[in-house]
């Protein structure tokens, strides 16, 4: 068998830098394929994150760092084969700022009814790729389960109530199981929650199955109402680990300059990490495209407006080694001492390709 079934994982998911000009209608290309869920930050100034999918309608944005409701901006207007058109708006288009866009390929933006759960769900599914987006109407039902579309678990769900404003809740493989299910918000800064502090569980303190996700009953405070409020209409983004192209997973920091190694199987192309142990840590998302040496990583964090910021030298970040990435940051928001971090990664090229040439690192 293949080490990886994906050789180019630039064709799954790449990002493009690119310049605002303030007027609308400004094409961003380079993507290389048409993307399916795209995530946009301005890296010179202080201003809202901007997400967007071809399964709500590429012209409706949520924002990780908030918990507001989806509006119909058109920030991002259009989709092409080969990227997106955004509007006049400063999140996406502030006149000489510089800006960053995540994209995912997930399958064109055509999707299909899902009907493995008990409430039926809407899914865009990318199976070779690891990924769904998926849409579903709550019913406030404890133990309710939706369809995701996915061959197999996925190690992370991230839901966002679309029609009422309640925190992101993200669902990490490393925290929900069958026993328990805490709670992390994609919008805050706050350590990870036992469902036993709350009245109920996001989650429904039951595992991610094979073929749906369980949430709670919707009317237990803001971690429930997060995936399952009356009626309301939420989205979900889930993702499961692809040898070679993504991978989901802990690690546990040393607070030491010569911090931990994580192997992910390839290079990363982009990670995001969160502190699970400690309340006042970002979500912190490096990528090769803004800096591309080791030392010299810069970060944004997805709970936060706030600009672009980083270090090098001995106040470097990471090492992107050719089979994972190495801690080279002693704060919290990488390397605590003995806490425990999830991170999701995906690949620039795997380790290994499918006709058995190894890569390099950086």
């Amino acid at each position: 068998m293949a080490y990886t079934t994906i050789d180019d994982p630039s064709e799954y998911f790449n990002t493009v830098l690119y310049t605002g000009t303030g007027n609308a209608g400004h094409a961003i290309t380079g993507v290389g394929f048409q993307p399916d869920w795209i995530w946009i930050k301005n890296r010179t100034a202080t201003y809202y994150h901007c997400l967007a999918d071809t399964n709500r309608g590429i012209t409706r944005n949520v924002s990780s760092n908030a918990s507001d409701t989806e509006v119909n901006y058109s920030n991002i207007s259009a989709v092409g084969s080969d990227g997106f058109t955004v509007g006049n708006n400063e999140l996406v288009n502030k006149n000489n700022q510089s800006l960053v866009a995540w994209n995912w390929k997930c399958n064109g933006g055509t999707n299909a009814s899902n009907t493995d759960g008990s409430i039926t769900s809407t899914v865009q599914v990318n199976d070779d790729a690891g990924f769904s987006i998926v849409l579903y109407t709550g019913n406030e039902t404890d133990g309710a389960t939706i369809g995701h579309g996915l061959s197999a678990a996925p190690d992370v769900v991230i839901v966002k109530n679309r029609e009422t404003a309640r925190t992101w809740l993200v669902g990490h493989s490393a925290y929900v199981n069958g026993g328990n299910s805490e709670n992390m918000r994609f919008n805050s800064t706050m350590a990870v929650a036992s469902a036993d502090s709350k009245a109920g569980s996001g989650w429904s303190r039951t595992a991610f199955g094979s073929s749906v996700f369980t949430v709670g009953n919707g009317s237990d405070g803001d971690y429930t109402s997060s995936t399952n409020n009356g009626s309301d209409d939420h989205v979900a983004y889930c993702f499961r680990s692809i040898q070679g192209y993504s991978k989901i997973g802990s690690y546990v920091g040393n607070g030491n300059a010569n911090g931990a190694f994580t192997y992910t199987g390839f290079k990363p192309a982009f990670i995001i990490i969160k502190n699970t142990a400690s309340s006042g840590t970002n979500w912190q998302i490096v990528d090769i495209k803004r800096k591309q040496f080791n030392g010299q990583y810069a970060v944004l964090a997805a709970n936060t407006t706030g600009a672009e910021s980083g270090g090098t030298g001995a106040n470097g970040l990471i090492d992107i080694l050719s089979n994972g990435f190495k801690q080279r940051y002693t704060g919290s928001d990488l390397n605590q001492s003995g806490a425990k971090f999830i991170y999701v990664a995906f690949a620039e090229n795997p380790f290994v390709s499918s006709k058995g040439v190894p890569t390099t690192a950086r």
